[in-house]
């Protein structure tokens, strides 16, 4: 039986689409969408570092509080280049059953 939570992502990327031409005085999303895909980006990588430096300090309640705030700002970042979570669950399941050292290999070169 599927918990609740299998669809929180879902629900959160349809709460931050929603967001999308809101006021950005009255949203903090909306401020996002308002600065670009750029700051959005930018954003991603400072949750991203934060959860890093929690999890090497071994902080438990603050990786989950900082893994929480870079999941948001991905999930903004995808709704800003029109990704969908679903686009994504599709690409890991493409992956499911194959090595990551031979799914790394495949993958084109640029």
């Amino acid at each position: 039986m599927p918990d609740i939570n299998d669809h929180v992502l879902e629900e959160l990327y349809r709460v931050i689409l929603s967001r999308r031409g809101a006021d950005p005085a009255q949203s903090n999303t909306a401020k996002l969408f308002a600065k670009g895909k750029k700051k959005i980006a930018q954003k991603l990588g400072e949750e991203a570092v934060e959860a890093l430096i929690e999890g090497v300090r071994g902080d438990r309640d603050g990786l989950i509080a900082e893994s929480a705030d870079l999941l948001y700002h991905l999930l903004v970042l995808w709704a800003a280049l029109d990704v969908t979570p679903e686009e994504v669950w599709a690409a890991l399941r493409a992956r499911e059953g194959i090595s990551g050292i031979a799914e790394k290999a495949a993958r084109p070169r640029d």
